[in-house]
């Protein structure tokens, strides 16, 4: 009996296979993920807060440290029993309207509202008067000369030319 090398590889092959199968097809347990209540509390009012160091990026997902030391002041707070509104305005008095994500539509905030909306009626009354000015017909041809005009006109051109 001769012994090849495919006779003894394809087993071998069909042996791995096998096993690379039943091992990926068994499943995991897996424990359950839980959250903790504080820190979702804490993730929530951060995220209505703009990171000072950070180009408007919320202090949730900012990895700066002053972004990591307010979310810790955070979470003191939240632990000391504060509401959400003192949380927010501890900051504010600190910081100013700039560390609100959403600005307030009062005092310095209104502007920050207020401009996009004065924009685009700029913006519409701009294009009106442009469309209205270009879509006016234009001057309507003048009329024909009379037989006086046109003497006239004749006398006027020889008197200029000699």
């Amino acid at each position: 009996m001769k012994i090849s090398f495919l006779n003894i590889f394809y087993p071998c092959l069909s042996a791995l296979i096998g096993a690379c199968v039943l091992l990926f097809s068994l499943t995991v347990p897996a424990a359950q993920v839980t959250e903790d209540p504080l820190e979702r509390q804490v993730l929530d009012i951060a995220k209505d807060l703009r990171c000072t160091v950070c180009q408007n990026q919320p202090v949730a997902e900012s990895n700066s440290d002053l972004a990591r030391d307010m979310r810790v002041i955070i979470r003191e707070q939240i632990q000391a029993g504060k509401s959400r509104e003192q949380i927010t305005s501890y900051f504010v008095d600190r910081y100013g309207d700039y560390v609100l994500m959403k600005p307030p539509t009062r005092g310095s905030g209104a502007i920050v509202w207020a401009a996009p909306l004065a924009l685009i009626v700029v913006v519409g009354v701009s294009g009106w008067v442009f469309l209205r000015r270009r879509l006016r017909p234009s001057m309507p041809p003048p009329p024909p000369l009379s037989k006086e005009d046109a003497a006239q006109v004749r006398a006027a051109r020889k008197q200029g030319s000699s």
